[in-house]
């Protein structure tokens, strides 16, 4: 398993410095089904929205 997670959406609760995900576990899904083709079709189901003023 994966050490680390990479994240560039800092808008997410799980967004920790360097660009790192702190969620404990990741969930992705495919918007086409069971599979997928590339990274276009599928979602990271583990964001959530920060509520940090900017």
């Amino acid at each position: 398993m994966a050490k680390d997670v990479l994240c560039e959406v800092n808008n997410c609760t799980f967004w920790a410095s360097g660009n790192r995900c702190s969620a404990e576990q990741i969930y992705v899904v495919s918007h086409t089904g069971e599979t997928a083709d590339n990274s276009r079709e599928t979602d990271c189901k583990t964001f959530e929205p920060s509520h940090q003023l900017s």
